[in-house]
């Protein structure tokens, strides 16, 4: 796959400078080999410094070949929790969801970002989840909360109706993996490089897996009239009563539903507990949270959040209304921003791609800016309208490098350049930039944001 924004007869790389079979042994075996030689230095200072502190050190008797064993082989560790909910290791307190000083004017009306440079996988862990609230979390009580279905008129259902949390969950379940981003993820990106990281350019995504009851179902109990009512008016318990409107084709796919379970448990209150709505391939001002209110109707209901926010400033003064899918978008997570390479030789280059039309069908990685693209390998499971983790072999020679990734989905979609997507949208912009992500390796291993024009 060639590069669009690139003219044609641009000089490529000659095929021997590709990694072939033989070539990934050999750059692994030879990572290997540096991974030992440094292992050795390590020990040999460790013995010439006194070994004080050293994971491995001699013996008080002089035995160069008896080692001491540090604590944790020696004795009993802790107890068995008996209670209480798990926590990570002290050593990776450094992994957490940052806020952005001074994005909002309240902390309530914020966001905090999820840290994609330190994951692994596909999934999101619930603690580590990106937030984005209108008027702060609540922790509800599930047992006074309700979930009312109702029409703009009386014809466009037969019977509306009201459900406890009880009732909700004794329905038949489902359970599927799906990405959630916000509309604005990478806002910031585009007028000008304004953020040093992965979790600032691209924090507002994560991926969880999502257990709860077909919104189909709930209509069909209350026998709702699908010929008539087109469309669905989402409302939210929380301060800000978020209010989004869906078109009934979302519902009929059998996609959506309101879930109260998130990775294996409930969700988390800041996560919409006790029940929030599911919208795959859809932006997450959409998947409302405290779901308190589903009501149909016959025409787009044209709330504030999709009249005058979240909408597309496109260049000469109008605005899109109602763009809500996710479009295909990758970017690598590692090496990104405000990574260093600590030395030359083989890394694996590794990233996330979505696409909120289907699954991931391929994605390219290019180190020199786009001259040159390789096709990634992409991690199983690949799934519709879920996150998908690619890797690629790279040897870095010490020089400095563009990294970039580009992904296409199942529907023929590419991700465009940055300049591509400017042409059509305009700098003036916040939401759904998919625009393709550029990192610089400098020859100092350190990794920077930017942008090519």
């Amino acid at each position: 796959m060639t590069n669009p924004s690139l003219p044609s007869g641009r000089l490529r790389l000659a095929p021997e400078n590709f990694l072939n079979a033989d070539g990934v042994r050999a750059v692994i075996d030879e990572a290997k080999q540096g991974r030992r030689d440094f292992v050795r230095q390590a020990f040999a200072a460790a013995l010439a410094g006194g070994g004080v502190a050293a994971t491995a050190q001699t013996a008080p008797a002089g035995d160069p070949n008896i080692l001491n064993l540090p604590e944790h082989s020696q004795g009993l560790g802790q107890s068995v929790a008996s209670e209480g909910y798990g926590k990570p290791s002290k050593y990776e307190a450094n992994v957490q969801r940052r806020p952005s000083p001074g994005l909002t004017q309240t902390t309530q009306a914020s966001v905090s970002f999820a840290p994609l440079q330190s994951l692994f996988g596909i999934v999101t862990p619930s603690g580590l989840h990106f937030e984005r609230h209108h008027q702060g979390w609540w922790d509800i009580d599930p047992s006074k909360h309700r979930l009312m279905i109702n029409g703009s008129d009386d014809t466009l259902l037969k019977k509306p109706l009201v459900f406890t949390m009880d009732e909700l969950m004794r329905l038949p379940s489902v359970s599927r993996f799906h990405f959630i981003e916000c509309g604005a993820n990478t806002g910031m990106e585009w007028g000008n490089v304004a953020v040093p990281t992965c979790q600032y350019t691209h924090g507002m995504l994560s991926c969880s897996e999502f257990t709860g009851v077909p919104l189909r179902v709930l209509f069909d109990l209350c026998g709702v009239d699908y010929k008539r009512a087109r469309y669905v008016l989402a409302e939210g318990a929380d301060g800000s009563s978020m209010t989004r409107t869906l078109p009934m084709e979302l519902v009929e796919s059998g996609e959506v539903f309101v879930a109260y379970g998130q990775n294996g448990e409930m969700l988390r209150p800041e996560q919409g507990y006790p029940l929030r709505l599911v919208v795959p391939g859809v932006q997450g001002v959409s998947w409302v949270k405290y779901l308190r209110r589903l009501e149909v109707g016959d025409q787009p209901y044209g709330t504030k959040d999709e009249t005058v926010h979240y909408i597309d400033l496109m260049p000469g003064g109008l605005h899109r209304q109602y763009t809500s899918t996710q479009e295909c978008k990758s970017v690598v997570t590692t090496p990104s921003g405000g990574q260093v390479l600590l030395d030359k030789g083989y890394y694996q280059i590794s990233g996330l791609a979505w696409s909120g039309r289907g699954k991931v069908k391929r994605v390219d990685v290019t180190t020199d800016g786009g001259r040159n693209w390789r096709p990634a390998r992409l991690q199983d499971p690949v799934m519709s309208k879920c996150l998908t983790r690619f890797t690629l072999d790279w040897r870095w020679d010490g020089k400095p490098a563009i990294i970039q990734s580009r992904a296409m989905d199942e529907t023929g979609y590419v991700q465009p350049s940055t300049r591509q997507l400017r042409a059509v949208r305009g700098t003036r912009s916040i939401y759904h930039n998919n625009a393709i992500q550029s990192w610089l390796v400098e020859e100092s291993g350190e990794v920077r944001n930017v942008q090519l024009s």
